[in-house]
């Protein structure tokens, strides 16, 4: 038996989850978790909703939280609402603080990987690590069974010179103009003089005009009569929106170092809610399910972690649609009016559509009425969803 029972490989949010997990209920076990970089997390904010998780998902995290809040506001150019809905906030900052602490001696930082397979590591100076099993936490891979969406976004970790008087974060609001898809600004404020500003867009290609949400960020702080002090943090990214897939397809294709059979976790097993783009409720049920094997082997994790990760998908149709209608059926400037509408739904269904838990009855209330996209776009995207989800393999992201 090797000394090292498993290697995580990735220190970002799943791989930190399933290492903590792994820990809390498993504390006998010889851990190692890689990170290429020189911190883990990097830089970054994960949130998620109160009904999210489950309790044990909750206890799970509650270390890492850095911020909590009871309520959040959404502001469209038709409706604002005001929701008791609790929202939490995990910074990278915490985030490494915390997993180093409870990984001490376990965590190899600046280790720059060159190969995973089931039971061994490569790295670039040589020096291999073997492991009974390896689970693969790079986060995503492009793939050609998958078909995408962006959610394209730069935040800023920003300092006021004068209080913003928030008491609760905006996780939309599209009164801004719309620009490249659907843009709406996300705000979470850290303390009085303190938020987190983001320019969000759900747009067509990838592709992040780096320069113009920089500006965009700057001109929503002065509308709302902010002036940016200090540029604390600066956290960028692009996000897949999952419009349809062969998830199969998915698990068998090659990754970049050739190799199969590599158990994986996060967005390396296409876990992300389809719609939203949220992933820490993904990775916190994982995370759980694999302390919780019985079996540790690298072929028994395999096992698991694809069984989860397609259960997950097969689940998930109905926001794939969504998503087709969103991308598909409205106008890349029209796209807000999709979620105006949902926004004027009951709480309980939204907390549950968040969750990927929506009912039957959620979903004819959502496809109800008539639709914020022209009705002859809308009917196409239905006729066409069994050919979206099967003929996917042609399909490059």
């Amino acid at each position: 038996m090797s000394q090292t029972n498993i290697a995580i490989v990735g220190g970002g949010l799943a791989g930190g989850l399933v290492a903590l997990a792994l820990r809390k209920a498993r504390p006998e076990i010889n851990i190692k978790l890689i990170e290429a970089g020189s911190k883990l997390g990097g830089a970054h904010t994960w949130s998620f909703h109160g009904p999210d998780l489950s309790d044990e998902g909750h206890a799970l995290v509650k270390p890492l939280i850095s911020y909590l809040w009871r309520e959040q506001q959404v502001r469209f150019p038709a409706h604002s609402r005001q929701l008791s809905t609790q929202y939490n906030s995990i910074t990278s900052e915490k985030f490494h603080t915390v997993i180093m602490e409870s990984l001490k001696g376990c965590v190899e930082l600046n280790r720059a990987v060159t190969m995973v397979l089931p039971q061994r590591v490569g790295f670039q100076d040589g020096n291999d690590l073997d492991a009974d099993a390896v689970i693969d936490c790079r986060g995503g891979q492009r793939s050609a069974h998958i078909q995408l969406g962006y959610q394209k976004f730069i935040g800023q970790v920003v300092e006021l010179t004068t209080p913003h008087r928030l008491d609760c974060p905006i996780i939309m609001d599209a009164t801004v103009p719309q620009v490249d898809g659907y843009r709406f600004l996300y705000v979470l404020p850290f303390d009085e003089s303190t938020a987190l500003i983001e320019d969000t867009r759900y747009s067509d290609g990838p592709s992040l005009a780096e320069k113009d949400l920089r500006q965009a960020i700057t001109d929503y702080a002065q509308t709302n009569g902010w002036r940016i002090k200090n540029i604390l943090r600066e956290e960028k990214g692009v996000l897949p929106i999952a419009l349809a897939g062969d998830i199969e397809g998915f698990w068998n294709e090659p990754g970049p170092d050739l190799a199969g059979l590599v158990p994986r976790a996060g967005m390396r097993a296409g876990l992300f809610h389809p719609l939203t783009g949220y992933s820490l409720p993904d990775a916190a049920a994982l995370a759980l399910k694999i302390a919780h094997a019985k079996d540790l082997s690298a072929t028994s994790l395999y096992e698991l972690t694809k069984t989860f990760s397609l259960e997950m998908w097969r689940k998930r149709s109905f926001y794939r649609l969504l998503s087709r209608m969103l991308f598909r059926a409205a106008a890349p400037d029209q796209r807000y009016r999709v979620l105006e509408r949902f926004y004027k739904l009951p709480q309980g269904l939204i907390e549950r559509f968040y969750a990927g838990g929506s009912t039957v009855s959620d979903k004819l209330r959502v496809l109800a009425g008539k639709p914020p996209v022209p009705i002859s776009s809308a009917i196409k995207v239905l006729s066409e969803s069994s050919v979206f989800e099967t003929e996917t393999k042609r399909v490059s992201p």
